[in-house]
């Protein structure tokens, strides 16, 4: 985040002060009542060591960082409190919010994917490529969470719970119901590696007849082959996916807010399908390599895997 830091520290009457409106998450009570409480003990034994940043709107000032710090002064029935003020907007204010609850890993990976998609799609303020330069990650990183979004409330549920990580859920986003389910009862009950989980979705997802032949399939020069050919379907769609990132840039730079909220949702639902292939793509390509077949014997002899 860069921005120029024209701020002063003010005393402000707390009854000035509001929680912010553009909120990267939806409940800040979620911190428990002990917690706030040690903190509240912690700032009457030692005062408040960092003013919460605050920004002036009409009527009043708006908090942008430290609710938590406002909540617990707010116990102690304090009438003033030490505040930073600045100027900025509402997507600046957001992504500073955002960007502090990351650092701080306070939310879980759906809260984050849920905030992302605030940013991209609800508000429209960037797409993903800006999103993640400014939250300092990996497009990658953005991309995934916002995947999770698109699976049915139980698995997000167990995201949640921190019963499925990231990784593995991703392996789930392209499933049916059905065999989402069976392969997170297996995930949590035999806590299933994403290796495994794909080994799995091989028996699956693939028919025997989009795999080389038994004659074929013994020739390392057409395994070769088609790990290539995975390579450049991958490759390709990665610039399918940096052409798509243009286009809602150009949507955000261009096209009114009022209009461009259905093609932005349009655009990165076709976002979400292509990253999803590249995954596939990617999975194909190293089971290919591997040699192993979608019923998971293999079909290289033993010369060929050296």
């Amino acid at each position: 985040m860069e921005y120029a830091d024209i701020s002063i520290v003010e005393q402000i009457e707390m009854k000035m002060i509001r929680p912010s409106q553009f909120s990267v998450r939806d409940k800040f009570q979620k911190v428990n009542d002990d917690e706030m409480e040690l903190l509240a003990s912690s700032i009457r034994e030692h005062g408040l060591l960092q003013p919460i940043l605050i920004r002036p709107l009409s009527h009043g000032f708006e908090i942008v960082a430290g609710h938590r710090r406002f909540q617990a002064c707010r116990s102690l029935h304090w009438r003033f409190m030490s505040c930073k003020i600045r100027e900025m907007s509402d997507r600046q204010a957001y992504e500073i919010q955002l960007t502090e609850n990351i650092q701080r890993k306070s939310m879980d990976p759906i809260e984050e994917a849920e905030a992302f998609k605030k940013y991209v799609v609800d508000f429209g303020w960037g797409a993903v490529s800006e999103l993640a330069r400014k939250i300092g990650k990996s497009e990658e990183y953005v991309s995934h969470r916002l995947q999770l979004l698109k699976l049915p409330g139980d698995v997000r549920q167990q995201i949640a719970l921190n019963r499925l990580n990231v990784s593995q859920a991703i392996e789930l986003t392209n499933l049916d119901s059905t065999k989402q389910s069976e392969i997170l009862d297996r995930i949590i009950s035999e806590g299933l590696t994403v290796r495994e989980i794909r080994e799995m979705k091989s028996l699956t997802t693939l028919k025997p007849g989009d795999w080389p032949t038994a004659g074929q399939s013994r020739s390392g020069e057409n395994i070769t082959k088609s790990v290539k050919v995975a390579k450049k379907a991958s490759l390709t769609l990665r610039v399918t996916l940096m052409r798509l990132d243009n286009l809602i840039e150009e949507v955000h730079s261009t096209i009114h807010p009022e209009y461009r909220a259905d093609l932005i949702n349009l655009l990165m639902a076709i976002r979400l399908q292509v990253h999803s292939m590249i995954d596939e793509a990617i999975r194909f390509r190293n089971v290919t390599q591997k040699g192993i077949s979608p019923r998971g014997d293999s079909f290289l002899t033993k010369a060929q895997l050296k």
